[in-house]
């Protein structure tokens, strides 16, 4: 297999326990885990040699093998989906090229932002991430949610070159200010899906948790830390809005998406 993609899942979040087996109503009206819909969402990249759920707890087992998903069982001890996708590699005992991390509450990902980031890594990068540019209204979006002490998303700030500076739970760069429908705002969404060689994982699970990841909660902060490069592969929304699914709150926002896309 040169190409995988995992999607690590686990039931005890600390802001959402028993995440991944939310359901969320499609445009028909049927409902599907969110753990089902993310990885139909994986199932549609291209060039893809096979998609796995990872896993500790067999409730999200069950789950996940009734619609049809590889399982691979990982240690309760990965502190993170990076950790945990490591672990599934590990355990499954294959190296394949590129490994592609996509979290389990990211069910609106589009599959060209996966393919391009697969191409990213085919092109030579160590690790790849996607960056969509805020809308104006999505930039509002994250300043309320944060105003009202909520995580609303991530967001990436990068160098000239494309090179992640740094990622925040924070709006960065803070501007103090909002943006009118006609303006373009500087900001990025970081878009929570991961590719990496498994060389690069093998140098995160050597390096161990650096106090960075832990204050902001983001595993991708240990790359940076520790001079890992990560490649931010700006892509486009072509139309849709992506939200991931950090709050309840968040659960009716996705569903729109859902109906006004015509995803089942």
């Amino acid at each position: 297999m040169r190409t995988v993609i995992i999607i690590p899942a686990r039931y005890a979040s600390t802001r959402y326990p028993g995440k991944p087996l939310v359901g969320l109503t499609g445009a028909t009206g049927e409902s599907r885990s969110l753990i089902e819909r993310s990885w139909h969402a994986a199932r549609s990249v291209a060039g893809v040699d096979a998609v796995f759920v990872a896993t500790d707890d067999a409730r999200i087992r069950e789950a996940a093998e009734a619609f049809g998903a590889e399982v691979v069982m990982t240690a309760e001890s990965c502190a993170n989906g990076t950790e945990r996708c490591a672990d599934a590699i590990a355990r499954m005992g294959v190296k394949p090229e590129i490994v592609v991390n996509l979290q389990g509450d990211a069910p609106l990902t589009p599959a060209w932002f996966v393919e391009a980031l697969i191409k990213a890594m085919q092109d030579g990068a160590t690790m790849a991430t996607p960056v969509l540019r805020l809308t104006p209204e999505t930039h509002a979006r994250f300043v309320e949610d944060r105003r009202n002490g909520m995580v609303g998303g991530t967001t990436a700030v990068m160098d000239a070159k494309g090179r992640a500076l740094y990622f925040s739970k924070e709006v960065l760069p803070y501007t103090g200010r909002s943006y009118g429908a006609d303006e373009t705002v500087p900001a990025f969404h970081h878009v929570g899906v991961y590719a990496y060689t498994p060389d690069a994982l093998a140098r995160y699970m050597a390096a161990g948790p650096c106090a960075l990841e832990e204050l902001e909660g983001l595993e991708q902060l240990r790359f940076l830390y520790h001079g890992i490069p990560i490649t931010c592969v700006q892509v486009e929304a072509r139309g849709r809005e992506f939200w991931e699914l950090n709050n309840p709150a968040d659960v009716p926002r996705i569903e729109a998406v859902l109906a006004q896309e015509g995803i089942a």
